[in-house]
């Protein structure tokens, strides 16, 4: 497909589906995979998705509405909708734009967007790509020195927030990565990568782009003393020895001097730790089901999270986020706004930031659209009561 037929594609995606469906025609099916994939079984990659369906709407009728106001403040940032992009390792080796084409089309629609300590560019070059609300995601790795480096530099470039992703003590069992072989295309040698041709030669375009663009990139916010920035590495090894402990969160609170966001939360017992260890927020997050298969979607957690901490805290959540209802559906059950993943992602890797932001367009408008037709004028209406769920989530001690 030439680059204006996939322009004229994007641009006709109904949803994130569609989305999902060009991205997989471009990328070569071992990258396609890294993105799409979940850990083990995938149960729940697909519970995150699945679990939304259950959730029913009570909308208000004739309502008058000239307008629908979905700005918000999280983190101490007014941005336009309860929308956040997530934080996406090597998107570099999705699309050669990488965390620069996803800055400048969160910018546009004046919404927060996460640098990944996994990234392809610097963050300082991530900053001068948006004047907008940028946060970094921290991982240990490369060691403390490394990791307070990065700390710095992110402060220094002016992400307004830190969020710690605390659910990596090891990697996910990633089938799908394992049967492709992602681990000998990341860290391989040169004829390590010789059965992944036939798959390149026939994603031209992907191929490419990925050359012109000097292969496998560096992960340049972590620089390791004395040696630079860390080659790029494949998931397993790169968190292999970088999971944080609550006793982590003290030397970090003493560097970083904005809110910090701890991220992986999944009981009301760590959500309220994580405040006690001063946190600012949670991110109610099983990895987007990357991680340890088999726990519930992260929508069917949010109520006890929400009932554990009460106003101590604010409360976002990730996955599954593959429509604007779902966004609406969050907010009604008590998180101040979600982290989009995958819904970005299998954008940029169509058509790089334009991919992202018909994402984002194709999100907000459902959103501002079911606000509508609930009769909600403002996120400041939307409460449990525009919502039927089973109240089994309503955890016994939280409720």
């Amino acid at each position: 497909m030439n680059d204006s037929r996939r322009s004229r594609s994007v641009a006709r995606a109904l949803n994130i589906r569609d989305l999902r469906r060009l991205a997989c025609q471009r990328l070569p099916r071992v990258v396609f995979d890294y993105l799409d994939g979940g850990a083990e079984a995938e149960i729940t990659l697909r519970e995150n998705c699945q679990a939304f369906e259950s959730i029913l709407f009570r909308p208000r009728q004739a309502i008058s509405m000239p307008q629908c106001d979905m700005r918000t403040r999280v983190l101490g940032s007014e941005i336009s909708s309860p929308a956040i992009l997530a934080p996406i390792g090597y998107t570099r080796l999705i699309h050669p734009e990488g965390e620069l084409a996803a800055a400048r089309a969160a910018n546009s629609w004046r919404i927060p967007y996460t640098v990944a300590t996994f990234a392809g560019y610097k963050i300082e070059d991530v900053r001068r790509a948006s004047t907008g609300p940028l946060w970094y995601q921290l991982y240990l790795i490369g060691g403390r020195e490394a990791a307070e480096a990065g700390i710095e530099r992110a402060h220094n470039a002016g992400c307004s927030a830190l969020v710690i992703t605390i659910d990596t003590a090891v990697a996910g069992l990633r089938e799908r990565d394992l049967r492709n072989g992602m681990t000998e295309l990341l860290a391989g040698s040169p004829f390590s990568k010789l059965p992944f041709l036939p798959q390149f030669l026939t994603h031209p375009k992907w191929l490419a782009s990925f050359l012109l663009d000097g292969g496998l990139p560096k992960l340049e916010n972590v620089v390791i003393p004395g040696k630079g920035p860390m080659p790029l590495v494949d998931v397993s090894s790169g968190l292999a020895a970088a999971g944080v402990s609550w006793s982590d969160f003290r030397w970090i609170r003493d560097l970083w001097p904005g809110p910090i966001a701890a991220k992986g939360i999944l009981t009301g017992d760590d959500a309220r730790r994580a405040i006690d260890e001063g946190a600012a927020a949670v991110v109610v997050s099983n990895h987007g089901g990357r991680q340890l298969d088999g726990v519930s979607a992260t929508i069917r957690i949010l109520p006890e999270i929400v009932s554990a901490i009460g106003d101590r805290a604010e409360v976002l959540m990730d996955g599954g986020i593959r429509r604007g209802s779902d966004i609406v559906k969050t907010i009604c059950m008590g998180a101040k706004a979600v982290l989009v993943g995958r819904a970005y992602a299998y954008g940029l890797a169509a058509a790089g930031e334009a991919g992202v932001s018909r994402a984002l367009e194709i999100l907000l408008k459902d959103m501002e659209r079911t606000m509508r037709l609930l009769g909600s004028r403002s996120l400041q209406e939307l409460d449990a009561s525009r919502v039927d769920y089973s109240q089994e989530w309503n955890r016994d001690g939280y409720a």
